[in-house]
């Protein structure tokens, strides 16, 4: 009873659904037309825009945060390296200019050595030291030697004043006793009245003690002592010491006077060699024996 009226029911229901297909076709044209032309349906737009914005926001996280996670990666290995490189820019840049402030410094001491040849008559070389002993025995070694017509006696010098002289000769370097060795003395006078005595070594490099001097001699702290000359060794008048301490003996007859050495000989990197005569002449031989007869003082009571 039920199946013919259903059957029956099938052919209207399908006509009324094609109906209202056909309506809502031509209502979703008609908006089509009438918002294309007068833009009504746009804040319809905006509304739908920003209700579905939180779902944009959702599926779009993980890659959002895929991306700023390799960004962070990327600029953070790319600062690792930027920093690196300034690193080693830096550490370049100070090295040049600790070779820079040693070339500076180099250049300032061969400007005094030269400015101080000036004044010395006669032949004169630059020399470096090659190794320093600064123990009792006060020496050192240079790069000059017998091929250089160095000799056992020759005086040293630096900018300051007087250094020390040649104790032995190779071919190719010598060795040189400072004029602070313990065996080592060496003339000089009072600048200020020319008073003649001997500087004799401490084994110290910062002293001399004059040991010849009466107590009543005139000598004062203070007083530049230079190079008196006798001997033939060291120029004449070339600064040796300055007095320290003057400290008279009451019962006995000499004082006890300490001068300090003018001259840079613990920081000294390079000396002038002086030929007051031509190597091998006979003032040569005698600034020699002038040498050992000032050694010779050593033997002096003290």
């Amino acid at each position: 009873m039920s199946g013919p009226s259903q059957m029956a029911g099938i052919p209207g229901r399908s006509v009324s659904v094609g109906a209202r297909f056909i309506v809502l076709a031509l209502v979703a044209l008609v908006l089509m037309i009438v918002d294309h032309r007068q833009d009504h349906l746009q804040r319809v737009r905006e509304l739908l825009g920003l209700a579905v914005y939180p779902i944009h926001v959702v599926v779009d996280l993980p890659f959002s945060a895929w991306r700023s996670a390799s960004v962070a990666l990327t600029d953070r290995q790319e600062l690792l390296r930027e920093n690196e490189r300034l690193r080693r820019q830096q550490l370049n840049s100070e090295y040049r200019m600790q070779e820079l402030e040693s070339l500076k410094l180099e250049n300032a001491r061969l400007r005094e050595l030269l400015e101080s040849t000036a004044r010395l008559e006669g032949r004169v070389e630059v020399a470096e030291i090659l190794s320093i002993d600064l123990s009792y025995r006060q020496r050192f070694v240079i790069n000059r030697g017998s091929a250089d017509d160095v000799f056992v006696g020759q005086a040293l010098l630096d900018a300051d004043g007087v250094v020390g002289q040649i104790a032995s000769v190779s071919p190719l370097t010598a060795e040189a006793v400072l004029i602070t060795d313990a065996d080592h003395a060496v003339p000089v006078s009072v600048l200020r009245n020319g008073l003649r005595t001997i500087a004799v070594g401490t084994g110290d490099s910062g002293r001399l003690r004059l040991p010849y001097l009466t107590n009543s001699a005139d000598i004062e702290v203070g007083d530049l002592l230079v190079s008196s000359g006798l001997g033939g060794v060291f120029p004449t008048g070339r600064p040796v010491a300055e007095v320290t301490e003057v400290n008279p003996q009451p019962g006995q007859s000499f004082a006890e006077i300490v001068a300090a050495p003018v001259s840079k000989l613990d920081r000294d990197q390079e000396v002038l060699l002086v030929w007051t005569t031509g190597p091998g002449s006979t003032g040569e031989r005698e600034g020699a024996n002038g040498d050992a007869a000032a050694l010779n003082l050593e033997a002096a009571p003290r």
